[in-house]
């Protein structure tokens, strides 16, 4: 595998940071890291996975992308949009996608709405949004309004890195070298120590969720191979017999559990990258 670049893309809503591994002539593949995470999400398995050209970014709003201007919001559709906006400024036609959580959802979806761009999917640790309680909704449309309305706090100093690798470890449980490879791109030095550069606004709740209905519907629709890792034990947003259901929808579908944590990709890459390598061989299309 060739050494790391790092490059930038501008797209509608923002810059977006990448880095690019790989063989530059090899099967084209975009990778999508997880909520809070960044592209450092995929360095442990990038030298497992074979004769690639991939493309890792950092989502708007996370690692060293722009965050969206000030009144704006995250919103799971437009983030739609800016993946597109990152083949489209790559050249890409088509690729194959690959996320993890927050980037596997993503990824999903579309592949539901883009198909012509999507020659398959390697998920890890999602198979569509997660699910969400309907009868909720009306509380979590408040929440999200309430927290837009509030003044904005004043970003904390963190006084080094070693702190910023044990808040990590106590949101999300992974291994400390995966925490580290993931917040030292997403630190920015200041006077003082260190400040996260992700975006705030991240933390903001959702107004509203897809419909398990929607999603199973987007699921039946996607026409392209899909390969789901999921790690045991599952992570309470992910079990088993909602994934299950979802997985059943697929008309074209491969699944692999994987004793880890949810960020499996991360802790034990070369075994979540060697069924990856295989699909890709065996299922999908070189474009």
């Amino acid at each position: 595998m060739s050494a790391q670049r790092e490059f930038t893309l501008d797209t509608a809503r923002g810059r977006i940071a990448a880095l690019r591994l790989g063989n530059p002539s090899g099967p084209k593949v975009l990778a999508l890291h997880g909520w809070l995470d960044n592209a450092a999400s995929f360095l442990p398995m990038a030298p497992h996975l074979g004769e690639v050209d991939l493309v890792a970014i950092d989502m708007l709003g996370h690692g060293t992308s722009t965050h969206i201007p000030a009144g704006y919001d995250y919103a799971f559709v437009d983030w739609l949009h800016d993946i597109l906006d990152v083949l489209d400024a790559l050249g890409w036609s088509q690729a194959h996608l690959l996320g993890h959580s927050l980037g596997g959802a993503l990824a999903t979806v579309v592949a539901a709405g883009a198909p012509e761009r999507v020659l398959s999917l390697a998920l890890i640790e999602a198979l569509g949004p997660p699910p969400w309680p309907g009868e909720q909704a009306a509380e979590r449309l408040r929440k999200a309004i309430a927290g837009r309305r509030k003044p904005a706090s004043l970003p904390r100093v963190i006084p080094d890195i070693a702190t910023a690798v044990r808040a990590r470890l106590q949101a999300t449980e992974k291994s400390e070298a995966a925490a580290r490879l993931l917040v030292e791109r997403n630190l920015k030095p200041v006077e003082g120590g260190y400040q996260w550069r992700s975006d705030p606004r991240l933390m903001w709740p959702s107004h509203m969720r897809a419909e398990e209905v929607s999603v199973r519907n987007w699921l039946a629709a996607i026409d392209c191979p899909v390969l789901l890792i999921a790690a045991d034990p599952a992570p309470v947003y992910f079990q088993p017999n909602i994934r299950n259901e979802r997985f059943a929808c697929l008309k074209s579908g491969e699944m692999h559990v994987i004793p880890g944590t949810h960020h499996v990709h991360m802790d034990k890459p070369a075994e979540v990258a060697a069924p990856i390598s295989a699909f890709w061989t065996s299922h999908a299309k070189v474009p």
